[in-house]
C-alpha cells in the first residue's frame, strides 16, 4: 500500500482492493451537497414552472440511478448489492437553491460512501441540466460524506 492509500499496491500501481476476507456487515453512508441558483430559477423550480417538468422529482430519480451505477463510473469501486437509496431534495430560500442529502445502505464487505457521493452528484447535475436554459451560472458545491457506519473502521460522523 503506497502511502496508506488502499487503491495502490506496494509498487504504487492502482488496483482494486481485495475485500474477500472482510466480514459481511450492514453498511450505510450519507452524503450532502447543494445547488445554488438565481432567485428566479429557484422560484421556477419550486413553483413547478420548469419547461422540462418536475426538476426535483426527476433529479431524485437520477440520484437513485446514479448510486446504482457507481461501479460503472468510478474505476475501482466494487459492484455492491445496494439495498436502499434515499435522496432528499430540500428547497433553501437562503441559498437560494436546493440542498441534497443521499443515504445508501447495503449488506456487504465494503462501504457505500462512493454510492452516496455519486447519488448527490448525479442529483445536482440533473438539477443543472434541467434548469440551465434559464440559469447557466448555477453553482454545485459542498459535496461530502457526513455519515459512514459499518465495517472495520466503524462509525464516522462529520462534525
Amino acid at each position: 500500500m503506497a502511502g496508506g492509500l488502499t487503491h495502490f499496491d506496494a509498487k504504487g500501481d492502482a488496483h482494486m482492493v481485495d475485500v474477500s476476507d472482510k466480514p459481511v456487515t450492514s453498511r450505510i453512508a450519507t452524503a450532502v451537497g447543494w445547488v445554488k441558483m438565481a432567485q428566479e430559477t429557484f422560484d421556477i423550480i419550486t413553483e413547478g414552472r420548469a419547461k422540462k417538468g418536475d426538476v426535483i422529482g426527476v433529479a431524485r430519480l437520477a440520484g437513485i440511478m446514479g448510486a446504482k451505477k457507481t461501479p460503472d463510473l468510478i474505476p475501482l469501486c466494487h459492484p455492491l448489492p445496494v439495498t436502499k437509496v434515499a435522496v432528499e431534495i430540500t428547497p433553501d430560500a437562503d441559498l437560494p437553491g436546493l440542498r441534497i442529502e443521499a443515504s445508501v445502505k447495503t449488506t456487504g464487505q465494503t462501504g457505500v460512501e462512493m454510492e452516496a457521493l455519486t447519488a448527490v452528484s448525479t442529483t445536482a447535475l440533473t438539477v443543472y441540466d434541467m434548469a440551465k436554459a434559464v440559469d447557466k451560472r448555477m453553482e454545485i458545491g459542498g459535496i461530502r460524506v457526513i455519515l459512514k457506519d459499518g465495517g472495520k473502521s466503524g462509525r464516522f460522523e462529520a462534525p
